[in-house]
């Protein structure tokens, strides 16, 4: 049986793509636009802050093109990380916009012409664009070429130090998602999140060093790595306490952690948390915030040794129902303060999540325009870190319903 010429030009790209240099990429697509059957290709990624589709490094384009996530069918296509058919403004056809996805994280979208998108045409690009993340996925892990492309400003050490450590924005499966955002993403000081899936837990983390400096975010990047480290070795949360305490006192002993150590069974929604000194994690379900419900007494924070040996961390317990979500948050969101002075506050935290939710919003959407908002809150930007992660429940997945354009 002969194979379809489509179909081969998909294999062939699939075999080759390890050796293809970044900036070779878009290049090596266009020898392809004849077999696809396809007029053009344009491969756009999210900058780092979420407000821009920026395109990767092209040799025919000296200048990246960019596109506003908000209010651009390009961006309805990132928003709802859904496909959107359109006619191409010069009269050339019709151009597909689908989602550049990594799992559930969302990494850009990818435009494609051509004269006709019949079923066939667009399960061929959705094998494409699937490839093209895998690429994209592959270089970034040691290449800079798209990591400068989707950068529009200039990164301040400590925050370099922060996002080297840190995980996916969004992780998740059927049974959840768990999705993160933090503001000012070139300027951090001392916060970080983190979140891992293993045998059917999803294991969440989020952390608030004390201070707005390189020594805070190496304090961060200590606790973060003592964190991973207990955890990949079978520990529970009250000995990944125990361990981020003794590492981060041993190396910074004038300094402290304040974080949240969570684990949920995806299978159960049996949540368990320790709080180490920070703001108390919140409960969505239906539609309301139940503040009481993961209201345990704080532990001292981490690295101050305040705990005396054998006395150990207090892990809490609570049963999910499906459909609830759990905030963890750090106090540069609610402490925001308008030029005015007013703060941006737990009420109106909460209730933007609650209304974008039920609204159709995916997490990782909610959670963009939220920081957005926080930002626009503040005069455009923060004086301390604001963090935020949502984790979602949803053993019985329904259809979502997709905002318009």
């Amino acid at each position: 049986m002969v194979m379809p010429e489509r179909a081969q030009a998909v294999l062939r790209l699939l075999r080759g793509y390890a050796t293809i240099a970044p900036t070779d990429l878009p290049e090596v697509l266009r020898r392809e636009y004849e077999s696809l059957q396809i007029s053009h290709l344009t491969i756009y990624l999210a900058d780092l802050q979420q407000k821009q589709l920026v395109s990767v490094p092209d040799s025919r384009v000296e200048a990246p093109r960019t596109v506003p996530i908000d209010g651009t069918l390009a961006g309805w296509a990132y928003r709802t990380a859904s496909p959107r058919i359109t006619e191409d403004s010069m009269g050339r056809g019709l151009v597909l916009w689908l989602p550049l996805l990594d799992g559930v994280e969302r990494l850009g979208v990818v435009g494609i012409q051509a004269p006709v998108l019949d079923a066939t045409t667009v399960e061929t690009c959705r094998a494409l664009v699937s490839l093209i993340a895998l690429v994209v996925v592959d270089k970034a892990a040691y290449s800079d070429a798209y990591t400068m492309r989707q950068r529009l400003a200039s990164m301040q050490t400590p925050s370099e130090l922060v996002w080297a450590f840190l995980a996916p924005r969004t992780i998740g499966t059927d049974r959840f998602t768990s999705s993160a955002v933090l503001e000012p993403a070139y300027n951090l000081g001392g916060d970080a999140f983190d979140h891992s899936t293993v045998d059917h837990t999803v294991q969440l983390g989020i952390f608030d060093s004390m201070g707005h400096d390189l020594a805070a975010g190496l304090v961060t990047s200590v606790a973060l790595a003592a964190c991973r480290a207990s955890r990949r070795a079978g520990a529970g949360l009250e000995q990944m306490a125990i361990t981020i305490d003794d590492a981060v006192n041993e190396v910074f002993p004038d300094r402290y952690v304040t974080a949240v150590l969570a684990s949920m069974q995806t299978g159960t929604g049996s949540l368990e948390w320790v709080n180490c000194g920070h703001p108390t994690p919140l409960l969505i379900r239906d539609k309301e915030v139940l503040r009481e419900a993961l209201g345990q007494d704080p532990e001292p924070p981490l690295g101050l040794r305040s705990m005396k040996p054998g006395n150990g961390r207090r892990v809490s317990r609570f049963q999910m129902e499906p459909g609830d979500s759990v905030l963890l948050y750090t106090d540069g969101v609610t402490e925001a303060r308008s030029p005015s002075g007013t703060r941006f506050g737990e009420e109106r935290f909460t209730d933007f999540i609650i209304r974008a939710i039920a609204a159709g919003d995916p997490a990782p959407e909610a959670l963009r325009r939220l920081i957005h908002t926080i930002l626009e809150h503040h005069g455009g930007e923060l004086d301390d870190d604001a963090t935020i992660v949502l984790l979602e429940w949803h053993p019985f997945p329904q259809a979502r319903s997709i905002p318009e354009a």
